[in-house]
């Protein structure tokens, strides 16, 4: 057998990133990151949505070469990216067969050592040894057993014949995160892996990192997570000196060395500008002096203002001149999350549903009645129908049994878990399109339009690009956006914060416990579950159940 196999380097292993910088599009998308993941270390990287934190795991997996810096690897790796490819007509034995590729070919090497010490092959002995230390350091027995044991606590498909093509985005997320823990890489390059994880699935990947032998990254915005598993925090937002800053001793060194960055960033800007101010004054004052007091007053030293004064201003413009070229940049002020004015009706019910069900998707009767200003939270594993049951009270989906009545002239909202696929609209015409629409139809009226800016979600940069070149983050912040703009007297929220930045999910939650609009919000978010824990909750439950 001729194959190659790649095993793991264990205690040696590393991953080391230099002097990274990429651009796109003309636009600086990472800048002077520097990086070292050795064996039982697990980093996290945040930002907000757009600042390349998904093209960092690209860079450092070696699938996208940087403008500038290296990438050195000592070691196996695994990455799972926000979205798997349904690959066709693969299924799910086959991404399992190709996770375990070295492991297979390790046990085959094997057998074919046995075969030949069997026949007394010349040289037997030595193939023997080389497949078992092998298949050892991979622990190839145990491959196909870690990922059963994988697929099962994620809640993912564990029949290895279903194909790819036929399960959620959801679905084929934990069919490959399940595959990449069962590999047992030295390294591990994850995605937002909590996006499409219930309760059970959370708890299982939160023991795993902790447990992992090897190093991992994770870019994710569950704040669970990241305080539970990271040992070190990547921050790619901006800083005094434009790069990326590293924070030690997890999320929480990170939260407070964050906002002390950021309280002496704009402490030493507003110092140096109120610097400049005074130097400015200085300069006009020494301008005023020279046009009214040019001429000097008869007698001795009549020339004494006419040399002091130009001395004065050279010598302010090269204070100025100074400070300009060592300024401190003001901070990037933060985009604001600013949640408009949703309407109410107080009294009245919006919404409700009576003992509905769906053939295979929501197997349990549920009975739901909103009005202006109720909470609710619905919980329950992958499976139970939480999507299914906001797709029915948005009247996405009819229900197989049971009924849903809604108000008159009721706006009613959903935000689902995934985007809609891009086409070559940029952002800001998307939106404008979404307006006109409820406009026309007269759903939303003209004096209730908001604009897009006013919202806070998008830059004017980014609300300028095409959606297909915005990132997963970007595009489920102009999903929410669309979503707000139609002013819903029911907001309905699945799994709001995939995708979202932290500071952007502290935001959305102050706003939610505030409008008067009705709200239901289906989650395994841990810290917005904690957040909203006195809302009331509906849980359902798995199908069998």
């Amino acid at each position: 057998m001729n194959t190659t196999i790649t095993l793991p380097a264990r205690a040696r292993a590393q991953l080391a990133a230099e002097g990274i910088r990429v651009v796109r599009g003309g636009r600086t998308v990472l800048r002077d990151v520097n990086m070292s993941v050795s064996p039982g270390a697990r980093w996290g990287v945040v930002g907000e949505n757009g600042r390349g934190k998904t093209t960092l795991l690209h860079v450092l997996s070696g699938a996208l070469v940087p403008d500038e810096g290296t990438v050195k690897c000592v070691g196996t790796f695994g990455i799972a990216e926000q979205a798997m490819s349904a690959g066709g007509d693969a299924t799910v034995g086959e991404a399992v067969d190709l996770e375990l590729a070295d492991a297979r070919a390790a046990l085959q090497a094997f057998d074919e050592a046995v075969q030949a010490m069997t026949e007394g092959r010349p040289g037997a002995d030595d193939a023997y040894t080389s497949a078992l230390d092998a298949a050892e350091a991979l622990d190839a027995w145990d491959a196909d057993r870690r990922v059963d044991l994988a697929l099962e606590a994620l809640g993912a498909v564990t029949d290895r014949g279903r194909r790819l093509s036929e399960l959620s985005v959801g679905q084929r997320y934990r069919v490959r995160l399940a595959c990449l823990l069962g590999a047992e890489h030295d390294f591990l390059l994850l995605d937002e892996p909590t996006n499409h994880l219930d309760a059970a699935g959370l708890d299982f990947l939160t023991a795993r990192l902790r447990a992992h032998p090897g190093g991992v990254v994770v870019v994710s915005h569950d704040r669970a997570l990241l305080s539970a598993v990271a040992t070190t925090i990547l921050d790619l937002d901006p800083s005094r000196d434009g790069r990326p800053a590293v924070y030690g001793d997890g999320f929480a060194g990170y939260r407070q060395g964050r906002e002390a960055e950021l309280r002496r960033w704009e402490e030493e800007y507003e110092r140096r500008r109120g610097e400049h101010a005074r130097l400015t004054r200085d300069l006009s004052e020494a301008r005023n002096r020279l046009v009214t007091g040019w001429r000097p007053d008869k007698g001795t030293g009549k020339h004494q203002r006419a040399t002091r004064a130009p001395a004065l201003v050279r010598a302010v413009h090269r204070r100025r001149d100074d400070l300009e070229r060592h300024a401190v940049t003001a901070p990037e002020p933060p985009r604001r999350f600013s949640m408009p004015d949703l309407p109410s009706r107080p009294g009245a019910t919006l919404l409700a549903a009576d003992r509905v069900q769906v053939a295979s998707r929501l197997p349990h009767e549920v009975s739901v009645a909103l009005e202006s200003g109720a909470r609710l939270v619905v919980t329950g594993p992958n499976g139970s129908g939480k999507s299914t049951l906001l797709a029915v009270l948005a009247g996405l989906l009819p229900p197989t049994r049971g009924t849903v009545r809604r108000a008159p002239d009721t706006r009613v909202r959903l935000l689902a878990q995934e985007s809609p696929q891009a086409d070559g609209r940029r952002a800001h015409e998307v939106f404008a399109a979404h307006i006109g629409r409820l406009t026309t139809t007269g759903a939303l009226a003209e004096a209730e339009a908001v604009p897009l800016s006013a919202l806070g979600l998008l830059s004017s940069a980014d609300a300028g690009r095409p959606v297909s070149e915005l990132s997963m983050g970007q595009q489920r912040r102009l999903d929410l956006a669309m979503a707000l703009a139609a002013r819903p007297h029911v907001l309905l929220l699945d799994e709001p914060t995939n995708h979202l930045s932290i500071a952007l999910v502290d935001e959305l939650t102050d706003a939610l416990q505030a409008t008067k609009a009705a709200v239901v919000l289906a989650t395994h978010d841990r810290r917005l579950l904690r957040d909203t824990a006195t809302w009331p909750t509906l849980p359902l439950v798995g199908p069998g159940r």
